[in-house]
């Protein structure tokens, strides 16, 4: 394997001119987005025949965030999922110009279109019902191209490490201890206690063995979404893919309806986004009844309990990581006390 830039100062003229075929005078860059494991940039070009941008995407320059994610082989899993399965499925991707990563998985290059002008997701601040239609709509762009597709379900590049689960069973516990300690005066008590049981149940959390039956984003959420594309011609891209995994596909609609959109919306809008989602699941030909989806989707409601915890204490702590945090941890636990999932586990096990 040949070497490849993993800091956006060692993309020069002449490599992304080879990168693009074609020749670029001029590149600069430009910090963009809120990722905390890895770092995007815009980069702004001349030349002959070149977009004006592209957007990169590189290691996080926290130490903390990349040594998570190479541990969990985050990189390498964003990387084949552009190469592998974006053109399998319907979902709204950037193109790719130029996707690697190294043998360790700890050092990655993504180079892609650049879909802007478009407006940014925001965990904090939340969205209004036309953009979470917008986006469960891409949720079933991804679950019903992959449903039951076995060269996705088996591939190697999606298989987690033998002893994941167990690892993380294990290692929930203390990310629970760092999140009430950081966040036990902060966060109501009721929604703290949601995340105690969790942590209390780790090990049949992570440990459960539901047969996959597609391709789940694993972190869908309004931060990971850009909205009015390429200046309002298209409705939404989905962005940020090193989550990606074989599973239920209300590992993704839970989720999202839960920290993703919070207590604000989902109060409102909770059975017409799920109707909405099995609607467009139905027209891509899978057809599933709310019966088959409802235990599901309580379950799929810890996801966002247990991203939040876990994310809070093995990335880089910031102002807005623990605002983003809290965000997640709110909506989530707020539907998974309405929807007693907790219950739901303890029933499943």
């Amino acid at each position: 394997m040949e070497r490849f830039p993993v800091h956006p100062d060692e993309v020069d003229a002449v490599w992304l001119g080879g990168v693009l075929g074609a020749k670029v005078s001029h590149v600069r860059w430009e910090p963009i987005g809120t990722g905390q494991v890895g770092d995007s940039v815009r980069f702004h070009l001349s030349g002959e025949d070149v977009p004006k941008t592209i957007a990169g995407k590189f290691p996080a320059a926290d130490a903390t965030s990349r040594g998570t994610a190479a541990m969990f082989g985050l990189y390498r899993k964003e990387v084949e999922f552009y190469r592998q399965a974006a053109p399998l499925l319907h979902v709204r991707v950037p193109q790719v110009h130029f996707a690697e990563v190294d043998e360790t998985g700890g050092a990655f290059v993504l180079l892609f279109e650049d879909v802007g002008p478009a407006r940014q997701g925001d965990q904090i601040r939340g969205c209004g019902i036309g953009d979470a239609r917008a986006a469960i709509r891409q949720a079933a762009a991804i679950h019903a191209p992959s449903w039951g597709r076995e060269d996705l379900l088996a591939a190697q590049w999606l298989a987690p490490p033998p002893d994941l689960r167990e690892r993380l069973g294990s290692m929930y516990p203390q990310a629970q201890a760092i999140f009430r300690e950081r966040y036990a005066d902060t966060l109501e008590p009721e929604y703290m206690a949601i995340c105690d049981q969790l942590g209390e149940a780790s090990a049949h959390w992570f440990e459960r063995d539901d047969p996959p039956q597609c391709l789940v984003h694993g972190d869908f959420r309004l931060d990971n979404m850009l909205f009015d594309i390429r200046g309002g011609a298209e409705p939404i891209a989905i962005l940020d893919w090193q989550t990606v995994a074989v599973g239920r596909p209300m590992i993704d609609v839970g989720y999202f309806l839960g920290c993703g959109v919070g207590e604000g919306l989902w109060r409102n809008h909770e059975r017409e986004l799920l109707d909405l989602w099995r609607a467009e699941m139905r027209a891509r030909g899978v057809p599933l009844s709310h019966d088959e989806i409802e235990q599901d989707y309580r379950l799929g409601i810890l996801h966002g309990v247990s991203t939040a915890v876990f994310s809070s204490a093995f990335v880089e702590r910031t102002e807005r990581g623990d605002a983003n945090f809290l965000s997640m941890a709110r909506g989530a636990c707020s539907l998974a006390l309405a929807r007693d999932s907790i219950q739901a586990l303890k029933e499943a096990t």
